[in-house]
């Protein structure tokens, strides 16, 4: 293996919590900023609060000590505490306490909202021992529990736990002997944390996290991004997981400076994104892909009190594969007069099952030549990784691409499944033996080999430089009656570009259903117009048929809303199959198109027949009012199955 530490400015250490001592007891680092949380202002301008390096430390340690006294090492705790400095210092308290935490997004504590199934979900799964949360949500969680409450089997769970304020362990001080005492936090075999996957593909799983993995994982990042201790961090992505969490760690590795905001404040405000990258003049921020025509459509560029200045920024990293490089280039042309350099454009891979990250088609060494605007495209995709120079730089690491019936590796150019060695492999998935043994102890057929975390991501390399594009997922491919195989997201991209005004980037599914491709997609709350209903569904026709050879089958315009996301954007297009058979969608119209022919589903024919092909009872209504008018104005009464973006965030 390599030695890691490729400068000698960081102290290797075997899990993130020992860096956090080392730099905090830097003289020239005590009093420098780990953590600055931001707030959007009144007035558009934000507001800071600032955590060092000593403190955030000392804060660890008095945390920490606390948790000891109600708890033992080892004990799983649930943290449900909202975004912000607090959230930081308990995450980095349970690991120095050899504690297992999961840390998630409290969920409204009257648990009326239909934002509450995850925790039923975290408490039955993982049995913690104790929930840690701000004093005034436990008044009201204890509220809930001493009322009658029709949910009894959540109000037992809750009973069973011990609660703990935040105030009462974070207010009240310890004598600090730090550097006497041995250190008794989680070890790299030890598990730290419970990291659910997105649920892109199906129900959120909890993956298992060692404190060695994740240490392993930032590492990798930080070395792919080159950052230091002069790098600063804006990030606006949920802490309490995936991608926001793996930032945390990292700022603390590299002893950089990180500001951070809540996903809130960005969806409300896109522009707050662009107005903090320029205040602190950030050299590194993570998004989602879903990020950039958002702020394209709402940035405020030009209404904004704050002027934009970009030239800081050395990573501008894109997450939530696949990446449209048409996309991205709007972006940069737009952005580019502010300063906005091309190069630091860095398309990246990553997954809950190896921690967070993967790879990146971005280098800090390589050649302008392998840079955006000039790295390749593949099928209108951005690449996520550059294979060839990873392998000099990082033997202990193996990502291959593997044929998903026979297990054995495709050559270059052709499509399969990536397949990830590292070190940075989680453990599995808590109460999923035989699901742990499928998709983390993998090994090539007829070879002896090390174990391989299957993705279920699809992906192609190619060319010399042996980019990997992430093509799709295994489970959203479509068969067509060709024996050809489409990725949806093809299809939601033709479509919603045909009608941009009409139908709601980003909110589109399509997946296949009794031989028929079916697209369901949401409509912008100004389309009311039945002549304009019509024409939209023909108009995506015609644009998915030119763009990508494929006839849809059934048309379905939903209210906003109504297609089902994971927290971090990402389209469940299993969900939204299961919600359109089980008449859970607030639908305005459905259109099917036969023989190039284009008539009103008389009958929810395709779905029936789905619904009797899967078991189901027909629940779906047949009795259709004559005036089909009629029925698609009382369509926009009906309310959205979705809860707003804000609560699943």
């Amino acid at each position: 293996m390599n030695y890691e530490n490729y400068d000698p400015s960081f102290p290797d250490q075997p899990v993130v919590d020992l860096y956090l001592p080392v730099w905090a007891n830097l003289p020239s680092f005590r009093s420098k900023p780990a953590f600055i949380w931001a707030e959007d202002g009144s007035n558009g301008a934000a507001k800071s609060s600032t955590i060092t390096y000593a403190q955030l430390n000392e804060s660890v340690h008095s945390i920490s000590t606390h948790l000891l006294t109600q708890l033992q090492r080892g004990d799983t705790v649930v943290i449900l505490c909202s975004p912000g400095l607090e959230l930081v210092q308990i995450i980095f308290g349970c690991q120095r306490a050899g504690l297992l935490c999961i840390p998630m997004f409290p969920p409204d504590p009257s648990f009326t909202k239909e934002n509450y199934h995850h925790l039923v979900r975290v408490l039955s799964q993982t049995k913690p021992k104790a929930a840690i949360a701000q004093h005034d949500y436990i008044a009201r969680v204890q509220h809930y529990m001493s009322l009658s409450s029709d949910n009894h089997k959540l109000a037992e769970m809750l009973r069973k736990l011990t609660w703990i304020s935040t105030s009462d362990i974070r207010d009240k001080k310890v004598s600090s002997n730090m550097g006497s005492l041995p250190y008794n936090g989680c070890r790299p075999n030890e598990l730290y944390l419970i990291q659910y996957t997105s649920g892109a593909t199906g129900i959120p799983k909890p993956v298992l996290v060692t404190a060695g993995a994740a240490a392993h994982n930032v590492r990798v990042a930080r070395k792919a991004y080159d950052l230091y201790p002069n790098s600063v961090i804006v990030s606006w992505l949920p802490q309490y997981h995936d991608c926001g969490l793996q930032f945390l760690l990292l700022t603390i590795i590299s002893g950089a400076t990180s500001v951070l905001t809540s996903p809130g404040a960005f969806v409300n405000r896109p522009g707050l994104w662009l107005e903090l990258i320029s205040k602190f003049q950030a050299t590194c921020t993570p998004v989602p892909s879903f990020s950039l025509p958002l702020v394209i459509k709402r940035g405020g560029v030009d209404k904004g009190t704050q002027s934009i200045s970009l030239w800081s920024l050395k990573n501008l990293i894109i997450i939530n594969e696949p990446i449209y490089k048409a996309s991205v280039e709007r972006f940069v042309e737009m952005f580019r007069p502010f300063g906005l350099n091309p190069s630091c454009i860095s398309p990246s891979y990553g997954l809950a099952e190896n921690g967070t990250f993967v790879s990146t088609a971005w280098r800090g060494n390589c050649s302008n030549a392998a840079r955006f605007p000039h790295i390749p495209s593949h099928n209108k995709l951005l690449p996520c990784a550059r294979l060839a120079s990873q392998r000099e730089e990082e033997e202990d690491m193996d990502i291959i691409v593997v044929d998903e019936d026979t297990c054995e590796p495709v050559v270059d150019g052709m499509e399969g499944e990536i397949w990830v060695s590292s070190p940075s492999n989680c453990s599995g998935y808590l109460g999923h033996p035989s699901l742990t043994r499928e998709i983390f102890q993998a090994r090539l057929r007829d070879k002896v080999s090390r174990c391989f975390v299957r993705t279920g991501d699809r992906g192609i390399i190619k060319g010399e430089e042996r980019f990997l594009y992430v093509t799709g997922r295994c489970s959203d491919v479509i068969k067509l009656p060709n024996n050809q195989e489409i990725h949806p997201h093809f299809i939601e991209t033709a479509a919603q570009s045909s009608c941009q005004k009409f139908l709601r980037g980003g909110c589109l599914a399509a997946f296949e259903m009794s031989s028929t491709i079916v697209l369901v997609a949401e409509i912008q709350k100004h389309v009311k117009d039945v002549k304009v209903l019509k024409q939209i569904c023909e108009w995506a026709r015609k644009a998915v048929l030119k763009e990508e050879k494929v006839e849809i089958g059934l048309m379905v315009l939903v209210k906003s809303g109504s297609v089902p996301k994971t927290t971090s954007g990402k389209i469940q297009r299993w969900a939204a199959k299961d919600m359109l058979i089980g008449g859970k969608m607030s639908v305005v119209m459905e259109m099917q198109f036969e023989d190039n022919n284009a008539r009103f589903v008389p009958s929810f024919e395709v779905i029936g027949k789905a619904n009797k092909e899967r078991g189901h009872g027909g629940n779906r209504t047949s009795n259709v009012p004559e005036d089909r008018d009629q029925e698609i104005s009382q369509a926009f009464s009906s309310t959205p199955r979705r809860p707003p973006l804000l609560s699943l965030l």
